[in-house]
């Protein structure tokens, strides 16, 4: 597996001088499998430099995306992305539904031409849509497997395992507490039950979902201090993360959707504290921080 990061910012784009190192673009990320099949995981804003790559390179685009769930900062760079202009392309676009409105309709929604001058159905490229709940399907000779995640909406985790390798994707998720969620209303009572129901701790969906990862990819939005401030907001704290990296057995654990405000020395500060409470802990797997244009081979 090849990946690459293109977007690794939570909530809104942050252009800017203190966010240049790790980067400001909304969740994207290209995954090659070893067959030459590419997955896209999120269209934010990051996908929008992946596109312009695709087209310069003259690649005919065939390819899914998985969206982990439609909040702004994870579709709003579909519309910029350009293989979905051209006629030959195919793209897949997998995510979740609400009850209100399905998948399609959801991309569609934010092209409307009170927000955006081309529609979902000018666009040229053959577009399908498939909507997902926590399941099980093949991409290829690829491995996809959905989990439900606690952040408001229906969210979800991917794991793609292919040729005996395997990556965790988490962008969105928050630990799993039965008293805090109690006066919660912002999460889908259908999803909670599924936490609510594991007999011992509810987070273990999590950890037996990412268990002996290569690759696992997980919502650091926040610090310990700054989470106990927002219970309920979706996010997650690095000392949780590298939790649930250590009781899974991964071998690479990456922090992500990285906080709106946090500037890159901000974030090599948490990640220096992130590898002092590993040693405290006696984690042995990797830790780093996801880094826009960072490339990964395993």
């Amino acid at each position: 597996m090849r990946l690459k990061f293109w977007g690794v910012r939570g909530s809104i784009p942050t252009p800017g001088s203190g966010t240049v190192r790790y980067g400001g673009n909304t969740p994207s990320l290209e995954l090659r499998l070893d067959d030459g099949s590419l997955i896209i995981l999120d269209a934010g804003t990051g996908i929008r430099n992946l596109g312009d790559r695709l087209i310069a390179s003259g690649e005919t685009v065939n390819t899914h995306i998985l969206i982990t769930h439609p909040h702004w900062d994870h579709i709003q760079g579909f519309p910029f992305f350009k293989p979905a202009f051209v006629a030959g392309n195919e793209i897949t676009v997998v995510g979740t539904d609400r009850e209100e409105i399905d998948l399609e309709h959801i991309i569609a929604d934010q092209m409307k031409k009170i927000y955006f001058p081309i529609q979902l159905n000018e666009l040229k490229a053959r577009l399908r849509f498939r909507s997902i709940g926590e399941e099980e399907f093949r991409i290829g000779d690829a491995r996809v497997r959905t989990m439900y995640v606690n952040h408001p909406g229906f969210t979800v985790a991917y794991r793609i395992d292919h040729a005996g390798k395997s990556l965790v994707y988490v962008s969105d998720n928050e630990p799993f507490d039965r008293a805090a969620v109690a006066g919660l209303t912002n999460f889908e009572p259908a999803v909670m039950k599924r936490f609510r129901d594991v007999a011992g701790d509810p987070n273990d969906r999590i950890i037996g979902f990412a268990r002996n990862a290569d690759v696992f990819i997980h919502d650091a939005t926040y610090t310990p201090e700054e989470y106990a401030e927002k219970v309920g907001w979706g996010h997650s704290h690095y000392a949780y993360t590298l939790a649930v990296a250590s009781a899974a057995q991964v071998k690479h654990c990456i922090l992500f959707h990285h906080e709106p405000n946090r500037t890159d020395d901000q974030i090599d500060g948490i990640l220096a504290r992130c590898r002092d409470l590993m040693a405290a802990r006696q984690y042995s797997f990797r830790c780093s921080a996801a880094t826009e244009g960072e490339e990964l081979a395993w």
